[in-house]
């Protein structure tokens, strides 16, 4: 055979030999939808080759997003404000009076979640927009002596002087009489007249003669918050969203100690005091989580930022995440607030200022069960409890 002859041969050969395999790779690899139109039908024919296209692919994201040690969430939740303290002498000594009621903001945080071996989870704040400024709270404290500084006006809290005193049903003295309320009671006024006062207690409203009533808290050293100033015993079990029915008194009492070096509690001990008075709170109890976060107001934290409960720390970054106040005050006031919130009291109990509670960490209201959601470490609510147990002995 010639030599140009082979070579037609092996070039048909080669030719052929292409096709085929193109042939062959485009059955393989292509997977495609192949529509074709009969008259007014549409006739579809799937060809499925590899099992990998059936996987989905949501589902795979879905499971990894769940499963993974590290996410990345991002939330709105309320901007707490801060409480300001600050003292008027045209106020009786003891008493509190709020001139402007604190709001909430908004807060939107970007979080990392991580999952450690031990299955714990940790979270780390990586950024935060206020979305919504809060306004701040506003408290004085009355720091005269004198009981007439103090101008009644509608709003006020007014106390009974005699030892009972006739509450009518219209301001005269040949009016009926609504009840009969005993020494030290304290009312709110309503309206006021030359010489009577119309006033609300206990869910009734009718006046009361000016002369038998004053400004002036009867007992702002001695009186607790709680019903008949009855101190509450110290229990395990106790219930924290109840005063301790501590006086102002007792509190710096309780709160100077040889452990506290730095005077931080002894010097804030009042602060204790008004939250039950605000907030419904046991005071005792918020005192006994900020020794032990702080270490009795030792800590770097507790020193530098005046934060003694740590609040805001994250575990990757405790001091740098942690909160910044301008008082020991502050920090105080809005610990009690978030506890009462968020930990004490279920989803839409009446709380303080007319709001109501988030109850988004409750599980009851005793140290152990705000243990659950509050702190990692288990042994937490031993820890609380063994210092509120310390301070109550010092009554």
């Amino acid at each position: 055979m010639k030599s140009k002859e082979k070579r037609r041969i092996i070039l048909a050969i080669v030719i052929v030999s292409i096709l085929i395999i193109i042939y062959i790779a485009y059955n393989i690899y292509t997977n495609q939808v192949i529509s074709y139109a009969s008259n007014d039908k549409v006739v579809t024919e799937v060809a499925e080759i590899s099992e990998a296209e059936k996987i989905d692919i949501d589902e795979i994201i879905s499971e990894n997003q769940v499963n993974s040690e590290e996410q990345i969430i991002t939330e709105e939740i309320d901007l707490e404000y801060i409480t300001e303290y600050r003292n008027n002498n045209e106020l009786p000594k003891g008493t509190i009076q709020v001139v402007q009621e604190g709001r909430t903001g908004k807060q939107q945080i970007t979080i990392k979640r991580t999952i450690d071996e031990n299955q714990e989870i940790h979270e780390e704040e990586i950024n935060s927009i206020i979305t919504k400024a809060a306004v701040n709270k506003i408290v004085e404290i009355g720091t005269s002596n004198s009981k007439y500084t103090y101008k009644i006006t509608k709003g006020s809290s007014v106390y009974v002087t005699s030892d009972r005193a006739d509450i009518m049903r219209e301001n005269n003295i040949e009016s009926s009489k609504i009840t009969t309320i005993a020494k030290n009671t304290e009312m709110t006024v309503i309206e006021i007249t030359d010489d009577w006062y119309m006033v609300s207690v206990d869910g009734q409203t009718g006046w009361i003669k000016a002369e038998n009533v004053t400004s002036v808290n009867p007992n702002p050293i001695t009186g607790g918050s709680s019903e008949n100033g009855i101190i509450a015993k110290c229990d395990f079990n106790m219930a924290l969203n109840k005063p301790s029915g501590l006086s102002l008194e007792q509190f710096k009492k309780v709160l100077s100690d040889s452990k506290d070096v730095n005077n931080i509690f002894s010097d804030n001990a009042e602060y204790f005091y008004y939250i039950e008075q605000q907030y419904n709170i046991n005071g005792i109890f918020v005192a006994a989580i900020g020794i032990h976060e702080s270490g009795w107001g030792t800590s770097k934290i507790a020193l530098n930022k005046k934060n003694l409960f740590g609040y805001g720390a994250y575990d990757s970054s405790p001091y740098s995440s942690s909160y910044n106040f301008d008082t020991y005050a502050e920090g105080i006031d809005l610990i009690a607030r978030v506890l009462v919130k968020y930990y004490l009291n279920p989803a839409g109990t009446a709380i303080y200022g007319g709001e109501t509670a988030s109850g988004k960490y409750y599980n009851g209201n005793t140290v152990s069960a705000v243990n659950k959601k509050y702190a990692t470490d288990k042994n937490w609510a031993n820890k609380v409890y063994n210092y509120m147990e310390y301070l109550y002995k010092k009554i």
